[in-house]
């Protein structure tokens, strides 16, 4: 399924970090700060003025955006004000 979405949003898919403790203990998803940074999947037309493009990894607002799943994966529907920088590795 393909997800377009409409207006200034863009869907992107939160990158999870695998977390352990000095001890070598996987820490589970419940224990663990929600993501803040993300790949960007597809753009909405109407998205202006920010550098980003599909592929980018962007930071985030903590609590920004509506969380859904397709084929079981979690992605993130965002309003390009949520996007707070472009991280470039």
């Amino acid at each position: 399924m393909k997800v377009i979405p409409l207006g200034e949003r863009l869907l992107i898919k939160p990158i999870k970090e695998e977390k352990r403790t000095e001890g070598g203990i996987v820490l589970p998803d419940t224990a663990k700060e929600k993501p803040m940074k993300a790949e960007v999947i597809e753009i909405g037309k109407d998205v202006e003025d920010i550098d980003i493009k599909v592929g980018d990894k962007v930071i985030f607002s903590k609590y920004a955006g509506t969380e859904i799943k397709i084929d079981d994966e979690d992605y993130i529907l965002i309003d390009q004000d949520d996007i707070l920088a472009k991280v470039e590795e």
